[in-house]
């Protein structure tokens, strides 16, 4: 049977630390057979207090992890020297080195500076939580960091982005090391998807920083609420009594990016807002934000974020007929 060895770190985030448990603990063979064995370990073998009001205490110490065929770090938000400098603690890295050579390791969230700190990460690719991929970079400028994912396989290294990710990545081994059916019916089980379109681009909150006394600012407040117009280039010039070369150039200087992209940025986060608040069809709203076609708001929300205006709608709006609770149809 395979082992899987989870390692609970000090702060460790419950849910995190729940989903292999979860996940490999429902695959079952085709009489039946439990696939995999999960184990849970601290560094020290004592109990390690959790991102929650709870400790929690298990039976095994580090020297479990020499008996992984694969070994998960779920996330912690308790990073110390290793968000800061970039350097493991001595007794987790003592503890890593039990680790056999070939083990499969994985890891969920943030959980990928421990990796990435114990140079597994160097010269491969991974992801780890959006907010986080900044400072990431920063610190681990080696490792070819994707924060757009779900998840990263990179064969004998795996490693996801935030929370519920953790769950399309775990299910995304069982589906690698036991095919689609197994894997799918953990995914009903657990009451999830077993897999989920697009990547974590669509969760991530990228606001454009504004400068209110810069020259272009008026000329931006304008243009947002004519959104549903062309807007070309003269005309923003125009507004801000520039050359087209001049308010070019200044508007990349204050907002970092081309007025252009700028507006395109825009124009997916009203799109995005309509989608998740209003009842228009992919048609209106395409018109609303100022892609003219649903066709051209599908082209430019698909190069953004992975997925389709009705997969979006799907994710973050429930259907009209959908109670959002089960006494939601009740009338007094």
């Amino acid at each position: 049977m395979h082992r899987v060895v989870v390692l609970a770190l000090n702060g460790v985030i419950p849910f995190e630390l729940g989903i292999p448990a979860r996940i490999f603990g429902l695959a079952r063979g085709p009489a039946g057979e439990q696939l995999y064995e999960v184990v849970t370990c601290t560094v020290d073998g004592g109990p390690v207090q959790t991102d929650a009001d709870f400790s929690i205490s298990v039976d095994h110490g580090a020297e479990a992890l020499a008996t992984a065929d694969t070994v998960v770090i779920p996330a912690t938000h308790r990073l110390g020297s290793i968000s800061l400098e970039g350097v493991l603690p001595r007794p987790l890295a003592e503890a890593l080195t039990r680790v056999r050579p070939g083990t499969r390791l994985v890891s969920i969230c943030t959980a990928a500076y421990v990796l990435a700190a114990a140079g597994l990460l160097d010269g491969r690719p991974a992801t780890t939580h959006w907010s986080s991929t900044d400072r990431f970079q920063k610190l681990f400028p080696q490792v070819k960091l994707n924060p757009d994912v779900l998840f990263v396989d990179d064969g004998d290294v795996l490693t996801s982005a935030g929370v519920a990710a953790g769950i399309d990545l775990c299910l995304h081994i069982v589906r690698r090391d036991h095919g689609s059916e197994v894997a799918n019916r953990v995914a009903r089980r657990c009451v999830v998807p077993p897999w989920r379109d697009g990547g974590q681009a669509q969760f991530i909150e990228r606001p454009i920083p504004e400068q209110p006394t810069a020259a272009t600012a008026a000329t931006r407040n304008w243009a947002l609420g004519r959104l549903h117009l062309p807007l070309p280039l003269s005309e923003l010039a125009a507004h801000a009594r520039m050359s087209r070369r001049t308010f070019t150039r200044r508007f990349r200087d204050e907002v970092g990016v081309s007025p252009g992209q700028w507006l395109i940025l825009q124009r997916l986060e009203l799109a995005r807002r309509l989608l998740e608040t209003s009842d228009l069809p992919v048609d209106g709203v395409a018109e609303q934000a100022g892609f003219g076609t649903a066709a051209s708001l599908r082209q430019h929300l698909q190069a953004a974020i992975g997925v389709s205006p009705m997969t979006y709608r799907r994710t973050f709006r429930p259907s009209a007929d959908q109670p959002l609770s089960p006494d939601a149809d009740i009338r007094s």
